[in-house]
């Protein structure tokens, strides 16, 4: 037999501090994805409490100038940094080259001047309770009150689905001026090291460069995580992934150690029979519930993959054929190719095949799109490219499927969004948009539910 093929490790650094830290001392990955990583120094990756972090005091209006550099040095990438963390990323990741590519082409963009003062408006208030105390006074009492969005201390485990979450979680602990380890995910090696050595080569030394670091464990790793993830160095564990991670995260937590958590999601897509009007608005609505099903190949929580639509059996067949084939378009995040389905979804969707009473299918396994209408939603996780069509009379059929794990529902028609939103907030919902516009995430309003810099900061009182 051929031995299986070993591939050279790819090497990956870590940032502490602002300060580059290399070495081979540990190899990870599967043979055909190897990567090494330096030696961890457990010690070098928090902050004493007994001293403010390095930005605590450094005014928003230069940390946004900062920022606002660090993404034009991004985008000139004047010593190859980023394409570095590209190519090596292609090497790795399970994401296609072309995704890859238009999401790192996209990075500069999030650092940007109004956005930023737009997230500190729309999440804290305003740059004043960052800055310093902002008085207020009690309509009751008359006494006159102070209060902070004081600067955390926070360690991050950050999904690797998409580079942009890297990117977000800089950000944001950028403009709230505290101190952050992220956990380097194994799905995305390389973004968040590249990142942060951006930050310090346009400010080499300042404050905020030394308030993060960025180094690789294996998730889980109680020798590791036992350590760090303790009241004494952080005040909170910001989590982001499946519910594994989840609740491995959980069980740290306890008295001044809070979980902020992106829970794992799903989204759905609610059609109305308006869709059915005409062939052309047939065609263009299977388009855009096409482009909402396969954001980053399906693998970010806003892409669809249970459908609900309002019409008859036939009616519905013509929209799935529809819909697999406008899966198989080339777009800004997705592939037209798509990969081969995995053995275990085959063999899903092949018992399905058995029960054609039931079930309905539409493409094949080489990865541009399988649709599968069905009267019932089908009892394992859509994924890679699978989308479940279900017929409902009204799209309050719909609803009802919806729960606390659904993240975006994207409708058709959008003047149907309203009367739908009580009723889907009710079942747990954190977003509806219109269809073909789950992708659109615009920073500054509640993610999951809730605004993330608000929930990261540390409110405190100067009271009387």
């Amino acid at each position: 037999m051929n031995a299986p093929i070993q591939i050279a490790a790819v090497p990956l650094c870590h940032v502490v501090k602002g300060q580059v830290v290399v070495g081979a001392d540990h190899e990870f990955g599967p043979a055909h994805a190897r990567f090494s990583t330096p030696r961890l120094d457990l010690n070098a990756l928090v902050w004493p409490r007994n001293e403010p972090g390095p930005a605590f005091e450094t005014p928003l209006a230069e940390i946004m100038d900062v920022m606002v550099a660090m993404g034009q040095w991004i985008a000139a990438d004047p010593e190859g940094l980023i394409a570095q963390a590209l190519d090596y990323s292609i090497r790795t990741s399970l994401l296609p080259a072309a995704i890859l590519e238009r999401s790192y082409a996209g990075l500069p963009k999030i650092f940007n001047r109004p956005s930023m003062e737009f997230q500190v408006r729309a999440e804290l208030g305003g740059a004043d309770v960052v800055d310093g105390w902002r008085e207020i006074s009690d309509a009751t009492s008359g006494r006159r009150h102070r209060i902070r969005a004081f600067p955390p201390r926070l360690v991050h485990v950050i999904a690797g689905n998409s580079p942009g979450v890297a990117a977000m979680t800089i950000l944001r602990g950028a403009l709230i001026k505290g101190v952050h380890l992220i956990k380097i995910p194994s799905n995305d090696l390389f973004t968040a090291t590249a990142l942060l050595r951006a930050l310090a080569a346009v400010a080499p030394g300042h404050p905020l460069a030394r308030s993060f670091s960025a180094a690789y464990w294996r998730g889980g790793d109680e020798k590791v995580e036992s350590m760090l993830f303790r009241p004494q160095f952080f005040d909170k564990l910001v989590a982001w992934g499946g519910g594994s991670t989840i609740m491995n995260a959980q069980k740290y937590i306890g008295p001044g150690f809070e979980l902020v958590a992106f829970d794992p999601k799903t989204s759905i897509s609610l059609i109305g029979r308006e869709a059915f009007e005409s062939d052309e608005t047939l065609a263009q609505v299977a388009d855009l519930a096409a482009a909402d099903s396969t954001m980053v190949e399906q693998q970010a929580c806003v892409s669809s993959r249970f459908q609900f639509v309002e019409g008859t059996t036939e009616q519905v067949d013509r929209y799935c054929a529809l819909l697999q084939q406008r899966m198989g378009v080339e777009r800004p995040m997705a592939t037209a190719a798509g990969r081969p389905l995995p053995q275990n979804l085959r063999e899903e969707i092949d018992g399905l095949r058995d029960m054609q009473d039931y079930y309905r299918i539409w493409g094949d396994y080489r990865g541009q799109g399988v649709v599968i209408r069905s009267e019932d939603p089908v009892e394992f996780h859509p994924d890679n490219r699978v989308v479940n069509v279900l017929p409902v009379g009204t799209l309050s059929d719909g609803v009802r499927h919806a729960n606390v794990a659904t993240q975006t529902v994207g409708v058709y028609p959008p003047s149907r969004k309203a009367e739908l939103r009580n009723a889907l907030a009710a079942m747990g919902v954190q977003r509806i948009v219109n269809l073909g516009s789950a992708g659109a995430v615009e920073s500054g309003l509640p993610h999951d539910g809730f605004m993330p810099m608000h929930r990261f900061v540390r409110w405190v009182n100067d009271e009387g």
